[in-house]
């Protein structure tokens, strides 16, 4: 069996070290394409209060649910921000436009940081430059036959880079004629439809990663949903840096997470305080879901609109006052997502979760199978 290690001593947020979180993969299990159609994924459903284990598909997910439930989606688009190219030099060069410098600098835009109305050309953008050491402020970088150009500018936080980026009529398709989708990098087999990394509900453009989670779900399955009396509410996180970069520090509480932008609706948060108000649970798809309802929730459990930028960090210790119960993915080692989703159901629970996972060959990551956790 892979190397889980055993639930920690102490208990608080402090005591928490970066290898508590960590476990072993076997590399075949690390899914390379979704699975087709999107809903015949396997479903690991986990009883919190009593560690119990069910193994079912996606498509069943209803059987879990209420009517007077609650099911929040994140309705946020991945947009083809990853250009490669050449350095000057000859050398390979990767750009990951981040979001829009001024959105980190001065607040939120009228568009969360998305590009197209908010960035004209010659804007600054942030970014993660890839090899960025060796490239020197005022290096000049052309994407897709020159559609898009990038000129490098200095360090900014985190690592990232202050880039400026040229380019004629609308960004929005000069990106599809020079960007790429910007998958993690274990999926190693090129994205052929860019689709397959939407989900079915994506539809607020701005983000750098897409909310996995969700790319369970079919029309199909939605409709199946609502018809039991199921309230299906839709919030925005554009997924960027916070989510997925990762924790360097061994004191899990000396990691700062990068703030994202997200938007609760006062329609979104009517829905959740609703089902809260006639006793139905409120069942969050995704962490990102959770960071979003989290970030907007009064002690009472309900919700208020509001938009922003969130950089909250959920470990072991946190108290939840809006999750009820949570569809996630597999993630993994020594990551925030890990660190959230045992802080909701308890690291020994998702630990022995993930040691069943691998034993009955569940597929692991973004493009992998899911966990209902109730």
């Amino acid at each position: 069996m892979p190397r889980i290690p055993a639930d920690p001593s102490g208990g608080t947020p402090l005591s928490l070290r970066l290898s508590d979180f960590d476990y072993a993969l076997p590399p075949e299990l690390i899914a390379q394409t979704p699975a087709r159609p999107r809903d015949s994924s396997r479903l690991l459903v986990l009883h919190r209060g009593t560690g119990a284990l069910e193994h079912r598909l996606f498509r069943d997910l209803p059987d879990y649910l209420r009517p007077g439930d609650a099911l929040v989606l994140n309705n946020t688009k991945v947009l083809p921000v990853r250009l490669l190219g050449r350095r000057p030099t000859g050398g390979e060069v990767e750009v990951l436009l981040l979001r829009p410098a001024a959105d980190t600098a001065g607040g939120p835009s009228g568009h969360g940081g998305v590009p197209g109305g908010a960035s004209p050309s010659g804007a600054a953008w942030e970014a993660l430059v890839r090899p960025g050491r060796r490239l020197r402020s005022g290096t000049r970088l052309r994407f897709g036959d020159g559609a898009v150009e990038v000129v490098v500018g200095p360090a900014g936080a985190q690592r990232t880079r202050v880039v400026t980026v040229h380019y004629a009529g609308d960004l929005r398709a000069a990106l599809d004629r020079a960007g790429q989708m910007p998958v993690p990098p274990y999926i190693t087999r090129p994205i052929v439809d860019p689709s397959e990394y939407q989900t079915v509900y994506a539809e607020r453009e701005g983000a750098v990663a897409a909310p996995t989670a969700g790319l369970h779900f079919t029309p199909e399955l939605l409709e199946t949903v609502r018809a039991r009396g199921i309230a299906v509410a839709s919030v925005t996180l554009h997924v960027g840096l916070g989510t997925f970069r990762s924790v360097e520090a061994g004191d899990v509480s000396r990691h700062r997470m990068d703030a994202e932008y997200y938007e609760l609706t006062a329609d979104a948060a009517a829905a959740v305080n609703a089902a809260r108000a006639r006793g139905g649970r409120v069942v969050v798809v995704g962490t990102t879901v959770v960071r979003t309802l989290e970030s907007s929730a009064h002690d009472d459990g309900t919700v208020a609109a509001r938009r922003g930028w969130t950089d909250l960090f959920i470990t072991p210790g946190f108290r939840f006052r809006v999750t009820d119960a949570l569809v996630t993915n597999f993630h993994l080692p020594r990551t925030t997502l890990l660190m959230l989703v045992s802080a909701f159901a308890g690291r020994e629970r998702i630990f022995a979760a993930y040691r069943e996972a691998i034993g009955r060959r569940y597929r692991f990551y973004s493009f992998g199978d899911a966990m209902l956790i109730l």
